[in-house]
């Protein structure tokens, strides 16, 4: 029972995201990426970049912050993932890209929505 709370948890986060970089002037071109590397949350575009966005959420701190949780392995998954999505497109070398984390933390209802550009870059 309690992955599906999570999952509907996972699911509030990025629509909370989606919605706030929308809001933001961001334009939305795919929610859910998956391939054999893994999964995108959400793919926007900001002007003239693609934006990889992992969306992160926490409602306790005793494990560490929800940007805390992105380690080495699910960076270099992302990467690959954007890198297959860019190739896909024909967009590898056409476009600019940048990896965006949205970090929500809730705490006794309140929630905190964090927005880290260029979190990390696949030069990393």
């Amino acid at each position: 029972m309690a992955s599906v709370n999570r999952q509907q948890l996972g699911k509030q986060a990025e629509l909370n995201a989606c919605q706030f970089l929308q809001a933001k002037g961001l334009r939305l071109l795919q929610q859910n990426y998956h391939c054999y590397y893994g999964e995108i949350d959400l793919i926007m575009q900001d002007q003239d970049d693609i934006v990889f966005v992992e969306v992160r959420s926490r409602s306790r701190s005793d494990y560490g912050s929800a940007l805390e949780s992105i380690g080495q392995t699910k960076i270099k998954k992302l990467i690959k993932a954007a890198t297959h999505f860019l190739q896909k497109k024909n967009w590898l070398y056409q476009v600019s890209s940048r990896f965006d984390v949205i970090a929500i933390q809730t705490t006794g209802g309140n929630v905190q929505l964090e927005w880290i550009k260029n979190a990390f870059s696949a030069e990393s």
